[in-house]
């Protein structure tokens, strides 16, 4: 099962250093200072708010399948182990790229505008344009009606351009068939509705939250590929330019790292904003994780960068507090810029 796999990924990447609720907080893109960091420290981006609503009893309901197949042990005291059945499963996992850091869900979006575009043209080409809209938000519906006007849709040339697109740029996603099949069965068009999760899931002979942990996959690498390419796919680079985040800092700690660049050190930077000091430290190590030029040496010397590292190599652990044991002249902020900005600076 695909997501059991996900599940037991991010449940090893943690290494039995946070609690068995912490992946639920991870895949619905908790904003919190503790999720954001643990995407750096524990190099989990891909999954960063691939499943905003997945709920606590269906989350609960999956732990149980993998507690039941002996793949996962809760403790008492809200941790948790990994046995052999675990470590066996992740050597036969499935590998699928997701870009849940830089999409938080933007790629509903995409697909929203993109299934009412072809709903609208299939009608168009039928003669109907009396039709009730497969999406009911009205920011997609005016996104759309504004995007058909643009590409002078009543021409007729539009829907031939479009599939051109979509079939070409399909063709180059490095996904399996699965995924994008998905994708078309989920399309509505004039005399035919999109299918439902259970319909697929039948179809497919597959659960709902597999199919949809495909679909985001499929959706992010087909993403990708579109604005990577905005001079051969230039109606779906419309739909999908701006979707994905290229500032993926908090609000707030996107006006502290502004500040920062700027030249204002973290101390002034707390009395500028009145916020305490611990909080304009989150927001630096969000930085750290999030800006690819971000000096880290200002901080920490290249010397105690690979300290810390070797330290998380010996000790095989990523916990702060070990850490600072072995490293005890650099304070807990300097360590999780460390862990944050990953191994990029330790060569």
């Amino acid at each position: 099962m695909i997501f059991h796999h996900i599940l037991l990924q991010i449940f090893h990447n943690f290494n039995q250093e946070r609690s068995i609720s912490a992946p639920f907080h991870l895949l619905r893109g908790k904003r919190s200072g503790q999720t954001v960091q643990d995407v750096g420290i524990y190099q989990l981006h891909q999954y960063f708010g691939i499943l905003p609503k997945l709920t606590r009893t269906k989350y609960n309901e999956e732990l149980s399948t993998l507690i039941e197949n002996q793949s996962l042990i809760v403790k008492d005291d809200g941790f948790y182990e990994l046995t052999r059945n675990a470590d066996e499963q992740l050597k036969k996992m499935q590998k699928l790229s997701l870009d849940g850091w830089h999409y938080r869900g933007n790629e509903h979006i995409y697909f929203a505008r993109l299934s009412l575009i072809i709903q609208t043209l299939s009608h168009q080409r039928a003669g109907q344009m009396t039709f009730v809209p497969i999406q009911k938000d009205e920011q997609v519906q005016q996104w759309a009606k504004g995007f058909l006007k643009a590409n002078q849709y009543k021409g007729g040339q539009l829907q031939p351009r479009l599939l051109n697109e979509i079939h070409s740029s399909l063709e180059q996603t490095n996904v399996e068939e699965s995924g994008k099949n998905i994708l078309i069965l989920r399309l509505s068009g004039y005399g035919s509705s999109g299918l439902t999760w259970q319909q697929i899931g039948f179809q497919e002979n597959m659960n709902d939250i597999d199919l949809q942990v495909i679909y985001i996959a499929t959706l992010h690498n087909w993403m990708n590929i579109i604005l990577a390419n905005s001079e051969y796919f230039p109606l779906l680079h419309q739909m999908a330019d701006g979707l994905r985040i290229k500032n993926p800092l908090t609000g707030s700690a996107f006006h502290s790292a502004e500040l920062f660049n700027n030249g204002h050190s973290i101390e002034e930077i707390s009395k500028i904003r009145n916020l305490k000091l611990s909080t304009i430290e989150d927001h630096i190590v969000e930085l750290a994780m999030n800006e690819p030029h971000f000096k880290l040496e200002q901080f920490v010397s290249t010397v105690d960068i690979k300290k810390v590292f070797t330290a998380v190599d010996d000790y095989n652990t990523r916990k702060l507090k070990v850490l600072h044991e072995v490293v005890p002249h650099l304070t807990y902020f300097q360590l999780r810029l460390v862990l944050a900005r990953g191994e990029q600076d330790a060569t």
